[in-house]
């Protein structure tokens, strides 16, 4: 058969074979092989992004296949584990909710893979045409729900994965911020829509979209009056108070499930029946809503997520200390306030570990040289990469503390060896006077 020419290059990877393949043959319609497969699901299949761009451009139907279990495109995407390949196929209009012949849904069957990026991205994914649809007035409307500069930025709001709440609020900046009201209504109204979408409803995205204009509105509560401040700096001090953030954070996710309209979802059902364990088995309200939309996992990454927002790709480390983790200066700075005294605490350890080291040092060698002591501040410190290879030897607290306790080591030994050479020269003058007088008294 002429397509088996077109599987095979697909099967090695060639790109450059399966695009000469294509410019040789127009194609009307997708082959499939004998298991009803068609070359975009065994690209997808394969994880090679840039051959599923290529059929797409093509024309190949991203929804289309007769596979003997009902596997889609999409399927194949989120078992090869592939997030990227996931996102190209659902931007070329992959249904999220097609199910294979075992009733499971692409976000599903990566979930029991254990390729949990893939379930972050399908679950958390939305169309621009869905939020495009708010910058045109409609009816008897006068004027747009959207503005249209804020389409863009609307859009990436919507699809990001991580929904801890501080990671929410600083994606409101800088373009959100200044219309909070206009974008929660038009949050609200997306998460109606889909609710409303016949066999379409996707459950989880009309929640996600409930919790982020639930965000929005309790940024908007931190407004004081007609004063300026910045309300996600206020936020964020408020989801991180000691003892009362968590508090807090609990709270307001429980009133935001509380407030969802559309209480006979499976989604919402599975949120309370989690929320109501007590005792011991009581979750974290946030964690109980981060497995609902993001779905759970199996087993915990081997990784440190930052310290102010949970971003799980947070490659830097604070300078002083080189123990918490941050993903940017502007996550280190709001988080200071916290982590300062924390930070202090680590440098006196430190700092008393160093005293012990110098001091057996000086005892043992009795001599060395001072080293210039630095001043210690409690301002904010710098980050630096916070790599596998990173090393510890340039923190500024350490060598504060070792310049210090050395300077004070040498000093205790120099004032040691003066005070021996002083008893010394004493004992030296009386010996002398003491011979004199004997030899006065044997002359006599």
């Amino acid at each position: 058969m002429e397509g088996n020419e077109l599987f095979t290059y697909i099967g090695n990877n060639d790109y450059e074979g399966v695009q000469k393949f294509l410019s040789e043959h127009k194609l009307k319609g997708d082959l499939y092989d004998d298991h009803g497969m068609t070359p975009l699901q065994h690209a997808a299949y394969k994880g090679n992004k840039q051959i599923c761009q290529l059929l797409l451009d093509h024309g190949a139907d991203v929804n289309s296949g007769r596979h003997e279990h009902g596997y889609s495109a999409l399927h194949f995407a989120a078992l090869s584990g592939k997030d990227d390949v996931c996102t190209c196929l659902l931007a070329a209009g992959a249904k999220t909710y097609a199910t294979n012949s075992v009733g499971r849904t692409a976000s599903q069957m990566a979930a029991f893979v254990g390729n949990h990026k893939c379930v972050a991205v399908i679950n958390n994914y939305i169309g621009k045409s869905d939020v495009d649809y708010y910058i045109l007035a409609r009816g008897l409307e006068t004027s747009p729900k959207l503005d249209p500069i804020l389409a863009e930025p609307l859009h990436n709001f919507i699809m990001q994965v991580n929904i801890h709440p501080v990671r929410v609020a600083l994606n409101l900046l800088p373009s959100l911020i200044s219309h909070l009201p206009q974008v929660r209504k038009v949050v609200t109204l997306m998460s109606e829509k889909q609710m409303k979408a016949g066999p379409e409803t996707n459950e989880i995205m009309a929640f996600k979209l409930h919790y982020l204009a639930f965000i929005i509105g309790e940024v908007q509560k931190c407004k004081q009056g007609d004063k300026e401040c910045d309300l996600v700096e206020l936020f964020v001090r408020k989801v991180h108070r000691p003892i009362h953030g968590e508090k807090y954070v609990e709270m307001f996710v429980r009133d935001c499930v509380r407030e969802f309209p559309y209480r006979e979802c499976m989604v919402f059902k599975q949120m309370v029946s989690s929320l109501s364990r007590s005792g011991g088995d009581a979750i974290p309200a946030l964690s109980v809503l981060t497995t609902a939309i993001n779905g759970h996992r199996g087993f915990a990454d081997d990784t440190q997520p930052c310290a102010t927002c949970a971003e799980e790709s947070a490659t830097k480390k604070c300078a002083k200390c080189k123990v918490v983790r941050y993903c940017d200066r502007e996550c280190q700075r709001l988080h200071w306030f916290i982590h300062k005294k924390e930070c202090a605490r680590s440098n006196a350890a430190s700092s008393s570990t160093s005293t012990t080291t110098e001091q057996d040092n000086s005892t043992s060698n009795q001599s060395g040289n001072s080293a210039s002591p630095r001043k210690e501040t409690n301002s904010e410190p710098h980050l630096v990469q916070g790599g596998e290879n990173s090393q510890d030897n340039s923190s500024p607290s350490n060598s504060e503390a070792k310049g210090t306790l050395s300077s004070e080591a040498v000093n205790q030994d120099q004032n040691t060896d003066s005070s021996k050479s002083v008893r010394n020269n004493d004992e030296s003058i009386d010996q002398e006077k003491l011979t004199e007088k004997v030899s006065n008294l044997v002359c006599t």
